[in-house]
């Protein structure tokens, strides 16, 4: 919990704390006393919302005793396309959320241990760009399921992110088909691959790795879809069913195995962990 709350004191807005000592809860509206919610993982104490976590937080969280080690440090982003608005470049851009969030990038991979078991974790952080997947996401998500592929380690995915990274272009795309290729390769050599889906997981990122798990598992309420229900009712002149994206409204049609509240994530990990190391 030490690790939490330190990331905790430093929290963005859209994740986390506006006061020093409380919060307000994005869906009930009321307020959490700041080191209540911290020893509660980051989820509202009174109607249990699920606040976004760094991938930093949610490391800490998953892993054994802070048993894990970064790999692939030395990737880094780079301007292919020369992109540019009429207000800032895109490494302008990536420089102040370089400096925001700590990270170089939106994704974080390593081998860790949960419950005793020798994983391949790979963590998206939503707070980097809206955790959009670049070339470099890309690459270490593909690092990570070669990795997972070479240990024969499993390989846990814990996913957040707004889609493909516009200030890429094609090259943000092709990381889709890239993904899901190495994966393919994980599947047919029998390594398991357990995807955790967290709020929002949606566009490029849900139509590629993340929705290619052995087991798949979302956190209670998470958005998870391709385009979101706006933009659907936009298209569609329709009014979409209640609860429509909603990680229990997808358990509900097939389409999740497991709907776990953040507490229970480890736990629930290593059962899963110990069944496919039978």
């Amino acid at each position: 919990m030490d690790r939490l709350r330190k990331s905790f004191a430093g929290g963005r807005a859209a994740s986390g704390p506006s006061e020093n000592l409380w919060v307000r809860c994005l869906r009930c509206r009321e307020l959490n006393y700041v080191r209540e919610l911290e020893d509660n993982l980051k989820v509202c104490v009174k109607c249990g919302y699920h606040f976004r976590l760094s991938a930093r937080e949610r490391i800490a969280q998953l892993v054994d005793n802070a048993h894990f080690e970064e790999w692939f440090t030395t990737l880094a982003p780079s301007d292919p396309l020369g992109f540019k608005t009429e207000s800032q470049s895109y490494p302008a851009k990536l420089d102040e959320t370089q400096r925001a969030t700590g990270l170089t990038e939106a994704a974080i991979a390593g081998g860790g241990v949960i419950r005793g078991y020798p994983v391949v974790l790979a963590v998206l952080d939503f707070g980097f760009l809206g955790g959009s997947m670049g070339s470099v996401v890309g690459e270490k998500v593909t690092r990570a399921v070669e990795e997972a592929l070479a240990r024969r380690w499993p390989l846990v995915v814990v996913s957040a992110s707004g889609g493909a990274r516009m200030y890429e272009g094609a090259l943000s795309l092709m990381q889709m088909a890239k993904t899901a290729a190495s994966l393919n390769r994980l599947g047919a050599a029998g390594v398991p691959y357990i995807a955790i889906l967290t709020d929002p997981t949606t566009g490029g990122v849900t139509a590629s790795f993340a929705s290619l798990g052995d087991v798949t598992i979302a956190e209670p309420g998470a958005l998870i879809g391709f385009a979101g229900p706006r933009v659907i009712e936009q298209v569609t002149r329709q009014r979409l069913p209640p609860g429509f994206q909603t990680a229990e409204f997808l358990l509900e049609h097939g389409m999740l195995d497991l709907v776990v509240p953040r507490k229970d994530l480890p736990e629930t990990l290593g059962k899963i962990l110990g069944l496919f190391a039978r």
